[in-house]
């Protein structure tokens, strides 16, 4: 009985899902934010709530996020990763700078103190890697100029986080320093030999992998994911930076099979994962919160629209680029819900858990959307101001009752010189 329920409501998600993809490819929309509100009527307090079904979600969801970051990776060599990071750390220090400072701030105005103030700067920093990987693909994008800087700064997120989690994991806990230190030796230590690997023998890695049987190819190349990401996850490191790099690794004919393979599985599972989000929002959490929360995504998604700009324009993309890599970059998610939930496990501050979830929730929505429409609405705002600017020179040019032999345009004909007033000489 358990597990015919169990199917009854995973097909009903997957069928839901399919007919709502379907009206967002009507509408050349990105199906996100339409999941996202799915998963919100299957959750707790929404219309249909889930039972039997919500454990199979979680690993379906935990799977879809190892699938984006991996296909992410089959888009570039480790070559690509190691001159993209070392041109690109500066936008990720002023990534940091002008996306994690509103956050904390906003803690210390609301007086939760200073460890909820570094946990809040985590949840306004980190971009969500699952949702951008999405809106690129949905978008065609992931061939643009731009790209290479957004999955820059998303690597120097991700990596980042292989630092940052373990310090908030020893500040949530209170440990010493020594423990502390030794997680966070460890973390840097996996990560940086998982990125050696890649670099060094991705080609072993790739004819390892590689088959002429497709089927063959898909099983060596999810296992090898799954287990790299969990290794990860292990040892105090995000399981997508793991999956990330085991794509970045690949090359070649095995990176091209693996991509058409998974391209169909990276889909169902993401879509999985985008509801199981919504799943765990309760939406009468959101209301009591959702004023600061707002303030907080508008001003968060400004910095964020103005990181991707500045980094942009420092590796010479054009103006259209370099406002679709800021609006590509607004959309928080799967990390922050992360930061958040170590934090309310804590018990660190009860009001930080829903301010999170309805800071994502609204990022996570408006994300496509800014991704979509922030080029041409700043192409349009950007036209109107050049036509203001055009008719403020003509006006001050305007001549004021000026003569008709003063005015260049409309000058008072010369007059031919008529034979008999031509003075002859002799």
């Amino acid at each position: 009985m358990h597990s015919a329920v169990l199917l009854i409501e995973f097909g009903a998600i997957i069928l839901a899902l399919g007919l709502l993809g379907r009206v967002a490819g009507r509408f050349q929309f990105s199906p996100i934010p339409l999941y996202l509100l799915a998963g919100l009527a299957f959750g707790t307090g929404g219309v249909l709530p889930l039972g039997a079904s919500e454990e199979f979600v979680a690993i379906g969801a935990e799977i879809g996020v190892i699938l984006l970051l991996l296909m992410l990776g089959l888009e570039y060599t480790a070559s690509d990763l190691v001159s993209n990071l070392k041109t690109q750390y500066p936008a990720g220090i002023v990534d940091c700078a002008l996306n994690a400072v509103p956050g904390a701030a906003a803690a210390l105005l609301m007086g939760w103190g200073p460890v909820a103030a570094v946990v809040l700067a985590g949840v306004t920093w980190i971009s969500s890697s699952g949702v951008i990987a999405k809106v690129l693909g949905d978008l065609g994008r992931l061939g643009n100029r731009e790209t290479p800087v957004i999955l820059s700064i998303l690597v120097l997120e991700d990596l980042a986080m292989a630092v940052y989690l373990p310090i908030i994991t020893a500040l949530l806990a209170g440990v010493g320093w020594a423990a502390g230190s030794l997680t966070l030796a460890i973390a840097l230590g996996a990560a940086g030999a998982v990125l050696f690997v890649a670099v060094r023998y991705g080609r072993l890695i790739s004819r390892f992998v590689s088959s002429d049987d497709p089927e063959k190819l898909l099983l060596v190349v999810l296992g090898l994911t799954i287990l790299v990401a969990g290794i990860a996850q292990q040892l105090q490191v995000s399981a997508a930076v793991g999956a990330f790099l085991v794509g970045i690794a690949l090359s070649g004919e095995a990176a091209e099979g693996a991509h058409t393979l998974l391209a169909p599985l990276r889909d169902l599972f993401a879509a999985v994962f985008f509801v199981f989000f919504g799943l765990h929002t309760d939406p009468a959490s959101i209301p009591p919160v959702l004023l600061p929360a707002l303030a907080l995504a508008v001003v968060t998604a400004c910095t964020k629209i103005a990181t991707g700009y500045w980094a942009a324009r420092r590796a010479g993309i054009s103006v259209k680029g370099r406002w679709r890599a800021g609006g590509a970059l607004v959309a928080r998610g799967e990390f922050s819900i992360v930061i958040a939930g170590l934090a309310v496990s804590a018990g660190i501050e009860p009001s930080l858990g829903p301010l999170a979830t309805a800071y994502v929730l609204i990022l996570v929505v408006a994300g496509p959307l800014t991704a979509r429409f922030v080029e041409p609405i700043a192409a349009f705002a950007g036209g109107l101001s050049r036509r203001r600017d055009d008719q403020a020179r003509e006006g001050e040019c305007a001549p004021t009752e000026r003569s008709p032999a003063e005015r260049p345009d409309e000058r008072a004909p010369v007059a031919e010189p008529r034979t008999s007033e031509v003075i002859d000489v002799d």
